[in-house]
C-alpha cells in the first residue's frame, strides 16, 4: 500500500533532481541561498540597530534597511569590512553574517574551481568533434600507429596541408606525447588525437569518420581477441545509422585467417583486410630462401623511395608489355591492369589496349615519364640455365602461431625429401598436410649455446629465428632473438661458415641492435604490417597488387644470380637485363650487389628501379630482382 510522500521527502526529491543538473544549477541555488541569508540577517541587523540607537539617527540613510542589507552582502565577500562596527549587538549580528559569508564564498569557490577543473579535464581528453575534411582516420591504438603516422606523413608531403586523426580509448595527452617521442616532425601533416572508444557510436562521431579519406582500424596489442575488436570497430563504421551515402575506404588487420569471412561480411566491398600472421609467415619463408627479399619488400611498401603507381599512357596503346618496359628509363614496369584485373609479369607479347593501366615502380608520380625506348645489347645476354632444385635443410629456432603457416608455405617451395628441424621450448605441436618436408622436433632453449652447438647449425641451408610474440612482451621476445643471433654469429665465425639466417623482430627499434649479429634479413612484423596498411589506406587499388604479390599463386619476387642474365664482369645496361629476363618469362625490376649485403647504409646492396641507361658489371654473388611465376 503506497503512502503519501511527506513534505521533507518532496523537498529532498526536488533537491536531488536540481543537483543533478550540474555546477551551474548548484551555483544558482547557492546564489538564492546567499540572497535569502543576506536579506534576513540584514533586516534583523536593521531592527537591532534601530532599537539601540537614538531617534535622531534613524533618518540617516547609511543605516536604512537597504543599506544594511548591502553592507551585509559586502561582509559575506570581504570579512575585513567589519573592523569599524560599533555597538555589541550589531557586531554580533555582523559576525554571524561574516561567518556565513565565509561558508558561502568557500562553497562558491569550490564549485567554480571544481567545474573549471572538470571542464579542463574534459578538454584534455579531447571530446570536441573533429572538423577536418579528407583526413586519414586511425581507429584504435597499438605500436603500429607510429610507423603508420610516419609513413602517411611522408605520403602527404605532395598533398599540402593534411591531417591524421587518431581515436583510441587512451589518455589524449599520453598519446600525443608518445607520437611526438616516436615519430617526431610530421611536416605539413597535422596530428589530431581524440580519446574515446571506436566501438561506441557516440564517441566514434567525435572523429568525424564520414568525411575521412580513409580509415585504418588497429587492434590493441594487449587484447585477448584482437580480431573481434577490429571487426566490431569496422561494424561501428559501416552500420552506423548516421553513415554517409557513399562508400568508406577501410583497411584493417586480422591475425586469424578464420575470421576473414566474418570481417568480409561486416566490411563488404568497403573494407580491405591484411592477414598479418599469414603475410609475415609467407615473407619469412620466401626470405629465408632468398637473402635480401625483406629489403625489397620494405622498399616497395614504404613511402620513402620507390613506390608502386598506376599510369595510363595512350601513346603505348597497341604496343606490347615488353615495349612498355623499354619505354621508361627511370621507372620499372611490373604489370598491367586490363579490364579491371591486375596481372603482374604478364606475357611479354601482351598488347596494351585503350584504358589499360601500367603498374610501375617510380620515385614519385611526377617521375613517371616516357623516354626513348632502350636497345638491349643482345650480344651479352647470358644463356645460362638454372640448376635443378635439390632437397634442402632448414632449421627453425623458436615457435609462434605462424609456424604451421610457414611450414605449409615452405612445403610448396621445397623438393621432396627436404627436411626441417624445429627447436623450441614448448610442447611438441602437430604439423599437418606436409608433402615434401620431413619435420623433426626437439624441445630446447634456442638461446642456449649448448643446444645450438649440438645442432651443427652450419650444416643447414637456411635458418629461421622466430619471435615468441604470443608468450612474451615485445622487448623480451626481441631480446631472446638477439641472444640467439649473437650465438649464431659466433658459431659462424668459429666454423668459418656463411650462415643464411632470417630472424623475426617485433619492434623496429631493435633492428639496429640486431645488425651487429650480421643476420641476412630481419622480418620486422609490426613494421611490415604497418607499411602495408599505410599503402592500402592511400591507394585502394594496391589491394589487388598485394594480393597477387603475396599469394601462393601468381607472380612473386625472386632474387636470382645475375650470371643467369648477363655474364659476370661484363658491362651491360639494365635494358639488356630486361631482355634477358623476358627470355626467361620474367620481369626485371632491380638488383642486389653482394659486396654491400651487410651494409644498412647501402640498403643491404638492394636497388629497386635502377636507371636503365647506366651500365654496370655484375660480380659473382650479385643478384637480379625479378617478378616470376615460378
Amino acid at each position: 500500500m503506497s503512502t503519501k510522500p511527506s513534505a521533507g521527502e518532496r523537498l529532498r526529491y526536488w533537491f536531488d533532481n536540481w543537483m543533478s543538473r550540474g555546477p551551474v544549477a548548484l551555483m544558482a541555488l547557492l546564489g538564492v541561498a546567499t540572497v535569502a541569508f543576506v536579506v534576513v540577517l540584514g533586516t534583523i541587523a536593521w531592527i537591532v540597530l534601530t532599537l539601540i540607537r537614538d531617534d535622531e539617527n534613524l533618518g540617516d540613510d547609511s543605516t536604512g534597511p537597504l543599506d544594511l542589507i548591502w553592507r551585509s552582502l559586502m561582509r559575506t565577500l570581504d570579512p575585513g569590512t567589519m573592523g569599524g562596527d560599533q555597538e555589541w549587538p550589531f557586531r554580533i549580528m555582523m559576525l554571524i553574517v561574516t561567518i556565513g559569508g565565509l561558508v558561502i564564498v568557500a562553497s562558491l569557490i569550490g564549485i567554480v574551481s571544481g567545474a573549471f577543473d572538470s571542464k579542463v579535464e574534459e578538454l584534455r581528453k579531447g571530446r570536441s568533434r573533429v572538423l577536418e575534411q579528407d583526413h586519414t582516420l586511425i581507429l584504435g591504438w597499438s605500436t603500429k600507429v607510429f610507423p603508420i603516422v610516419r609513413e602517411i606523413s611522408i605520403a602527404n608531403l605532395s598533398r599540402g596541408k593534411s591531417a591524421i586523426v587518431i581515436l583510441a580509448d587512451r589518455d589524449k595527452v599520453e598519446m600525443e606525447d608518445d607520437i611526438k617521442a616516436q615519430v617526431g616532425d610530421t611536416g605539413k601533416t597535422k596530428i589530431i588525437v581524440r580519446s574515446g572508444d571506436p566501438m561506441n557510436l557516440a564517441e566514434l562521431e567525435v572523429a568525424n569518420p564520414h568525411t575521412a579519406r580513409s580509415i585504418v582500424v588497429l587492434a590493441p596489442d594487449e587484447a585477448d581477441d584482437p580480431d573481434s575488436t577490429v571487426i566490431k570497430t569496422a561494424l561501428a563504421v559501416t552500420n552506423n545509422p548516421r553513415r554517409k551515402e557513399g562508400s568508406y575506404h577501410i583497411v584493417g588487420e586480422l591475425q586469424d585467417p578464420g575470421n576473414l569471412e566474418a570481417a568480409t561480411l561486416v566490411g563488404r566491398d568497403e573494407a580491405h583486410w591484411v592477414l598479418s600472421t599469414e603475410l609475415i609467415s609467407r615473407i619469412t619463408v620466401q626470405t629465408c630462401r632468398q637473402s635480401g627479399l625483406s629489403v625489397v619488400y620494405s622498399e616497395l611498401l614504404d613511402f620513402d623511395g620507390a613506390e608502386i603507381y598506376f599510369t595510363e599512357q595512350p601513346s603505348l596503346v597497341g604496343k606490347t608489355y615488353f615495349d612498355a618496359q623499354l619505354a621508361f628509363d627511370t621507372s620499372a614496369v611490373m604489370g598491367l591492369v586490363q579490364g579491371g584485373k591486375v596481372t603482374l609479369n604478364p606475357a611479354a607479347d601482351t598488347v596494351l589496349a585503350a584504358g589499360d593501366l601500367i603498374i610501375v615502380i617510380a620515385e614519385d608520380d611526377d617521375a613517371i615519364l616516357l623516354a626513348e625506348p632502350g636497345a638491349p645489347d643482345l650480344g651479352v645476354v647470358s644463356d645460362s640455365v638454372v640448376a635443378p632444385a635439390t632437397p634442402e635443410s632448414t632449421l627453425v629456432l623458436g615457435h609462434n602461431e605462424g609456424l604451421q603457416l610457414m611450414l605449409t608455405e615452405l612445403d610448396g617451395y621445397s623438393t621432396p625429401r627436404s627436411r626441417v628441424s624445429i627447436v623450441a621450448d614448448v610442447e611438441q605441436p602437430g604439423f599437418d598436410g606436409l608433402v615434401n618436408l620431413d619435420v623433426t622436433f626437439q624441445r630446447g632453449d634456442p638461446t642456449s649455446r649448448a643446444v645450438l652447438d649440438a645442432l651443427y647449425v652450419h650444416e643447414f641451408d637456411h635458418i629461421i629465428v622466430l619471435a615468441a610474440k604470443e608468450t612474451l612482451p615485445a622487448q623480451r621476445a626481441d631480446a631472446k632473438t638477439l641472444i640467439t643471433l649473437l650465438h649464431l654469429r659466433d658459431i659462424a665465425v668459429k666454423k668459418g661458415a656463411d650462415l643464411n639466417v632470417v630472424s623475426e623482430m617485433i619492434d623496429d627499434r631493435n633492428r639496429e641492435l640486431a645488425e651487429v649479429t650480421q643476420a641476412d634479413d630481419f622480418i620486422v612484423s609490426d613494421q611490415l604490417i604497418s607499411l602495408m596498411l599505410s599503402q592500402l589506406s592511400e591507394n585502394k587499388r594496391l589491394t589487388d597488387v598485394f594480393d597477387e604479390l603475396f599469394s601462393a599463386s601468381g607472380a612473386e619476387i625472386y632474387l636470382r644470380p645475375a650470371s643467369l642474365y648477363v655474364p659476370v664482369g661484363v658491362e651491360a645496361d639494365f635494358y639488356t637485363v630486361l631482355e634477358a629476363a623476358r627470355r626467361r618469362g620474367e620481369t626485371a625490376i632491380g638488383f642486389r650487389l653482394d659486396e654491400f649485403a651487410r651494409s644498412s647504409e647501402r640498403a643491404y646492396g638492394v636497388t629497386v628501379n635502377p636507371t636503365k641507361t647506366q651500365k654496370r658489371a655484375f660480380a659473382a654473388g650479385d643478384k637480379v630482382i625479378v617478378l616470376s611465376d615460378h
